[in-house]
C-alpha cells in the first residue's frame, strides 16, 4: 500500500513505497541464505541465486509500471527504513529514494544482471564452489542496487563499498590462480583510492553543509550560488568545486578512468561472467551514476566539470589505444569499456546538454558490452578456455549463435546505423562540437578538439572491434591441437540472444523523439540545445571515421599468415599500448617506490626513536622496580621503622604548615 507526501525541499510529491527494500533486499537474502546453507545448497544453489536476481527484476518492473501510471510531476517514491546516525544536529535515515533516474539503473542492473546469472548456470557448472559464486553475484547485485537507490550519500557510501568489495571477491574468485589474487588485491587498492575522494567529500558536507542527504545538500549548494548556505553561512564556489572534484576522484577509481583505470585490465582474471557484470551493468557504471546523480554540484562548479570533461576526453583516447594492440580477448573488451566509459563521463561533463546523453549511452553499452562479453565467454568455453585471440580464427562456421550475436554487439559498439551504439554515440560526438560554442553560434576550439577527440575514439573502436571479429570468426583456423570448438548450451546462448536483441533495438527506443531525455528532464534538467555543427554533418565524418577504421583492420589482419605469436617488431605506440600505456610503470614510480620509501623511514624512526624512547623509559622503571623492591625484606621491625619514619614526616608537615 503506497501513500503519498510531499518533500518540503523540493515541493515534489513523494510517494512512500514499503516495498522499495525487496529490489535491494531479495538478491541480498539470496546471498545470506547460499552462504549461510554451506555445501547442502551446492546442488540447487544456482536456482537459489536465479530466483532471487529474478524477484528483484520483478519488483522492479512492478515500481516501473507504478512509475509510469503517475503524473510526470508525482514520479518519485521513497522509503524510510530507520534512523542509521543520529549525533547533534546530523540526523542520516537509513531511506531509499527511486525517481527518473534510479529507475533506469535498477532496470539495467537487475535486468542485465538477471541474463548474466541464467548464463552462469551453464558456464560454472563444472565449478564445485558454483554456490559461492552464485552467492557473491546476488550480493554484488544488492551493493549495486543500494548504491543507485540511496536517497543520501552515506548510504550510497554503504553500497559503494559493498560493490568494492565484492568486486574483490569475484575477481579473485578462482584465488588459486595468483594473477587472479592479485588482480583482486589491485582492484581493492586502486579503488580505495578513489573512495578516499568520496569520504572527504561527505566530511566537507557534514562539517560545511550540516547535512547527507541529497536534497539537503543540493539545496545547500544552491543557496550558496545565491549568495547563502546552510544555516545562513556563505557557501563559497571554492568549496563547491572542491566538492566536484572530490567526488570525480571517486567516479575516476570505480568507473576505471585515468589516472586510476589500471585495475581494469587485469579484473580479467575473474570469471567472464563477472567480467560482463562489472562491465556492462554495475560496478563500472557507478561513477557516471554519481557524476549524473550529483549534477547541481557540478553545474555550480564550472572548474570541477571542466575536470570530468578532460578526464573523459583523455581516457576515451587511452583505452581505444589499447584496445588495438592486446590479443586477449577480454582484454581488449576491457580496453573498450575503459574508452567507451570515457564517452560517457565526458558527456556528463556537458552539464545539462549531455546528462542524458551520458545515460543513454550508459544504456545501450549496458546490452552490447554485455553481450559481447558473454559471447567471448562463449568463445572460449568452446576453445578450452583459450583467451588468445591469434589461436581462434574460423570460428563462425562453428558456433553460429556466438557468432550472430557477437556480430551484432560489434556493429553497435562501432556505431553502425540503425544499431543501438549509433544513437547515443553520434549524440556525444555531436554535443562534443557544441563545447564552447563561440559568439557567433559556430564551435569554439575546445568544441573542435572535443569533437574530433571523440571521432577519433569512434574510428579506433572500428578498428580494434573489427580486428577482434576477423582474428576470431574469420580466416584460417588457428587452433591448438586437440581442441573442439563447439556451441554452448543454450543457458549461455539464451541470454547472450536477448542482449543481442538489446543491442539492436535499444538506440531507437531511447532516442525516439527524445524520450529518454524528456524522462531524465525532472532529475537532470531539460536540455535541448541547437547543435553548431550540423547533425548531419556530424554523421557523415562518423561513418567516415568508422569506415577507415573497419577498412584498414581488414586491410592488416585478412589475410592466411597470422603469426601464433605477437611480433617483437613492432612500432614504440605497439609496444606501450601492450603494457596499458605504462600505467602501473608510473603507478610504480609515482606511488608504490615513495611509500616503500616511507615506509623504509617509519621503520627507521621506529626503531631508533619510538623503541629506543619506549625502552629507555623501559629501563628507567625496571631499575627503579628493583631498587624499590629491597626495601620489601619480610622483617616486621623493618616495617615498623617505615610506619614511624612515615608518621613523623606526616607530623612535621602538619607542623610546618600551621595545621597543629
Amino acid at each position: 500500500m503506497a501513500s503519498t507526501a510531499l518533500d518540503s525541499s523540493t515541493a515534489v510529491a513523494v510517494t512512500v513505497s514499503p516495498a522499495l527494500w525487496l529490489i535491494p533486499g531479495l538478491p541480498l537474502l539470496g546471498a545470506a541464505l547460499l552462504l549461510l546453507l554451506g555445501r547442502r545448497g551446492d546442488k540447487w544453489g544456482h536456482l537459489l541465486g536465479c530466483a532471487a536476481a529474478l524477484a528483484s527484476f520483478c519488483v522492479a518492473a512492478w515500481q516501473f509500471a507504478a512509475m509510469v501510471g503517475r503524473d510526470a510531476a508525482d514520479r518519485t517514491a521513497g522509503q524510510t527504513l530507520f534512523t542509521w546516525v543520529s549525533v547533534g544536529d546530523l540526523h542520516v535515515d537509513l531511506g531509499l529514494h527511486l525517481d527518473q533516474l534510479s529507475m533506469v539503473f535498477v532496470l539495467l542492473v537487475t535486468g542485465v544482471g538477471l541474463l548474466i546469472h541464467v548464463y552462469s548456470i551453464g558456464y560454472m557448472a563444472a565449478d564445485p564452489a558454483r554456490r559461492k559464486f552464485f552467492a557473491y553475484l546476488n550480493l554484488f547485485l544488492a551493493a549495486m542496487l543500494l548504491l543507485v537507490l540511496a536517497d543520501n550519500f552515506l548510504v550510497l557510501y554503504l553500497g559503494w563499498e559493498g560493490v568494492g568489495l565484492v568486486s574483490y571477491l569475484l575477481i579473485g574468485f578462482w584465488q588459486h590462480k595468483p594473477s587472479a589474487a592479485t588482480a583482486a588485491k589491485k582492484a581493492f587498492l586502486v579503488n580505495r583510492v578513489g573512495d578516499i575522494g568520496l569520504a572527504v567529500a561527505m566530511m566537507l558536507m557534514v562539517t560545511q553543509l550540516g547535512t547527507l542527504d541529497f536534497d539537503g545538500v543540493f539545496a545547500a549548494v544552491a543557496d550558496g550560488v545565491e549568495g547563502s548556505g546552510a544555516g545562513g553561512a556563505a557557501v563559497s564556489s571554492g568549496l563547491v568545486t572542491a566538492l566536484g572534484l572530490l567526488l570525480l576522484l571517486g567516479a575516476c577509481a570505480k568507473s576505471a578512468q585515468v589516472p586510476l583505470q589500471s585495475w581494469l585490465g587485469d579484473a580479467m582474471e575473474g570469471p567472464t561472467p563477472v567480467s560482463a557484470l562489472i562491465h556492462a551493468a554495475t560496478m563500472v557504471t557507478a561513477g557516471v551514476y554519481l557524476i549524473t546523480r550529483a549534477n547541481p554540484i557540478f553545474d555550480a562548479a564550472p572548474a570541477a566539470r571542466t575536470a570530468v570533461i578532460v578526464v573523459g576526453a583523455v581516457t576515451l583516447l587511452f583505452g581505444a589505444v589499447i584496445g588495438c594492440a592486446k590479443d586477449d580477448i577480454k582484454k581488449v573488451l576491457a580496453a573498450s569499456t575503459m574508452s567507451q566509459v570515457g564517452y560517457m563521463v565526458m558527456a556528463a561533463g556537458f552539464g545539462p546538454a549531455g546528462y542524458a546523453l551520458a545515460i543513454m549511452h550508459l544504456l545501450t553499452h549496458g546490452f552490447f558490452k554485455a553481450g559481447l562479453f558473454l559471447g567471448a565467454g562463449s568463445v572460449m568455453h568452446g576453445m578450452d578456455d583459450q583467451v588468445d585471440m591469434r589461436r581462434y580464427g574460423a570460428l563462425r562456421a562453428v558456433m553460429p549463435v556466438t557468432f550472430v550475436t557477437f556480430g551484432l554487439g560489434y556493429l553497435a559498439i562501432i556505431g553502425v546505423p540503425p544499431f543501438s551504439g549509433f544513437y547515443s554515440k553520434e549524440g556525444i560526438i555531436s554535443a562534443a562540437f557544441d563545447v564552447g560554442a563561440g559568439a557567433g553560434g559556430g564551435a569554439g576550439a575546445g568544441g573542435y578538439l572535443l569533437g574530433s577527440v571523440a571521432l577519433l575514439g569512434a574510428g579506433l573502436t572500428a578498428f580494434y572491434m573489427t580486428r577482434v571479429m576477423i582474428l576470431t570468426f574469420f580466416g584460417e583456423r588457428r587452433w591448438d591441437a586437440g581442441t573442439h570448438p563447439h556451441e554452448s548450451p543454450v543457458s549461455m546462448t539464451a541470454p547472450m540472444v536477448v542482449v543481442a536483441v538489446g543491442s539492436v533495438l535499444s538506440g531507437a527506443l531511447l532516442a525516439m523523439g527524445g524520450r529518454l531525455e524528456d524522462w531524465l528532464a525532472p532529475v537532470v534538467g531539460d536540455h535541448h540545445a541547437e547543435h553548431v555543427v550540423p547533425v548531419w554533418l556530424v554523421t557523415a565524418a562518423s561513418l567516415v571515421v568508422v569506415a577507415a577504421g573497419i577498412a584498414i583492420a581488414v586491410r592488416l589482419y585478412s589475410r592466411a599468415d597470422i603469426p601464433a605469436t605477437a611480433p617483437a617488431g613492432v612500432s614504440a605506440l605497439t609496444r606501450a599500448a601492450r603494457r596499458d600505456l605504462y600505467a602501473d610503470a608510473v603507478n610504480e614510480r609515482a606511488l608504490m617506490r615513495p611509500g616503500q620509501g616511507l615506509v623504509a623511514a617509519t621503520a627507521v624512526v621506529d626503531r631508533r626513536v619510538v623503541t629506543g624512547a619506549a625502552g629507555g623509559v623501559a629501563g628507567a622503571i625496571g631499575l627503579l622496580s628493583a631498587q624499590t623492591r629491597l626495601l620489601q625484606s619480610g622483617l616486621t621491625r623493618s616495617y615498623a621503622l617505615y610506619m614511624l619514619i612515615g608518621a613523623a614526616l606526616i607530623i612535621a608537615a602538619m607542623v610546618s604548615g600551621g595545621a597543629l
